[in-house]
C-alpha cells in the first residue's frame, strides 16, 4: 500500500510538469517548452558540466570495480560496487537518454523478463551484483566486467553530445524521485546486495543538484518555493543520515523496518509536490 500511494503522488507530480510543457507547447509550437520565458543557458551548461564530472568519476570507479572482479577480489568489488553506482544514479536523467546503453549498464533481471528477454541477454552492474552476493564469486563474470567498462566509457563519450534542455533538467529532477519510489524504496533495485540506500541517496543528490543550479532563477520568481525545497531536501537528507556511519557507508536495506521505509516514502512524497513547481514557476 505504501508503494501505490507514493507512486500515485509522484505520477501526479510528473503530470504537473508534463501538463505545464503541453500548455506552453500549444501556445508556442515549441516541443521543448517546459521553460519559455527564462534564460537558462548558463544553468544548462552547469548541469552538463556536472553530468560530465559524474561520468568521469563513474568511469574511474568502474575501472577499479572491473579490476577487482577480474582479480577475483570479491570483498574489494563489493566495497566499490555501491559507490561507483552512485555516480551513475546522480546523472541518470542524461544517462537514460541513451536507450541502448542505460539498460546494458543498469538493467535488473526483472527488467529484461518484463521485456520478454532472457538471462543470456543480461549484462552490467546488476549481473555482477548477482555473482558477488548470491554466488559469492567473480569467476565467469570477467567478460561481463569487460563489457561493462566499455559501455561506461561509451556512455561518457556520448554524454558530450547531449543537448541539455530545460525539460530534461526539470523533469529529470522529478524522474529521479520516481526512481526512488518505484525501486529504491521497495528494495527492488539492489535485490541481491541490499545497497539500495546508496542509490536512494544518489538520486536525491541528483535532484537536489538540479534544484541548486536553478535556485537563483526560481528565487526571482518565488522565494517561498526555494525555502520550502531547501527544507524538504534538508529533511530527507537528515533521515538518510540516520542510516549512514559518517564515512559514506550505509546499512543494509534489510535492516530498515516497515516504519523506517514509511517515513522515507513520506519524505519523498512531500518533496515531490514542491519540486514539480520548478517548471511551473518559470513559465
Amino acid at each position: 500500500m505504501k508503494k501505490s500511494v507514493l507512486i500515485s503522488s509522484l505520477l501526479i507530480t510528473s503530470i504537473l510538469i508534463t501538463g505545464c510543457g503541453n500548455t506552453n507547447e500549444q501556445a508556442t509550437d515549441d516541443k521543448d517548452s517546459t521553460v519559455q520565458s527564462v534564460d537558462l543557458n548558463k544553468e544548462l551548461e552547469n548541469y552538463k558540466s556536472f553530468a560530465l564530472e559524474q561520468m568521469d568519476l563513474f568511469v574511474t570507479e568502474t575501472e577499479k570495480f572491473v579490476e577487482a572482479v577480474k582479480a577475483g577480489d570479491i570483498d574489494k568489488a563489493k566495497e566499490i560496487y555501491p559507490n561507483a553506482r552512485m555516480y551513475f544514479e546522480r546523472s541518470e536523467p542524461i544517462a537514460e537518454s541513451f536507450g541502448d546503453l542505460d539498460p546494458r549498464i543498469d538493467a535488473r533481471l526483472a527488467d529484461l523478463e518484463d521485456e520478454g528477454k532472457t538471462e543470456k541477454e543480461w549484462s552490467g552492474y546488476h549481473k555482477i551484483e548477482y555473482g558477488l552476493w548470491v554466488e559469492n564469486t567473480t569467476t565467469g563474470y570477467e567478460g561481463t566486467a569487460d563489457q561493462l567498462l566499455k559501455d561506461a566509457k561509451e556512455l561518457r563519450a556520448r554524454v558530450e553530445t547531449v543537448d541539455v534542455t530545460p525539460d530534461l533538467m526539470i523533469t529529470g529532477a522529478v524522474d529521479l524521485l520516481n526512481e526512488v519510489s518505484t525501486s529504491k524504496i521497495t528494495g527492488e533495485e539492489e535485490i541481491y546486495s541490499h545497497t539500495d540506500l546508496y542509490d536512494f541517496k544518489a538520486n536525491i543528490e541528483g535532484a537536489e543538484k538540479i534544484f541548486t543550479i536553478l535556485e537563483g532563477k526560481i528565487k526571482e520568481k518565488d522565494a517561498n518555493l526555494v525555502s520550502e525545497l531547501e527544507e524538504k531536501f534538508k529533511n530527507i537528507n537528515a533521515l538518510l543520515a540516520k542510516y549512514e556511519d559518517g564515512n559514506g557507508v550505509f546499512v543494509s536495506y534489510e535492516e530498515l523496518t516497515n516504519e523506517d521505509t514509511k517515513v522515507l516514502a513520506e519524505a519523498v512524497n512531500q518533496l515531490g509536490e514542491p519540486l514539480s513547481q520548478m517548471g511551473i514557476i518559470m513559465e
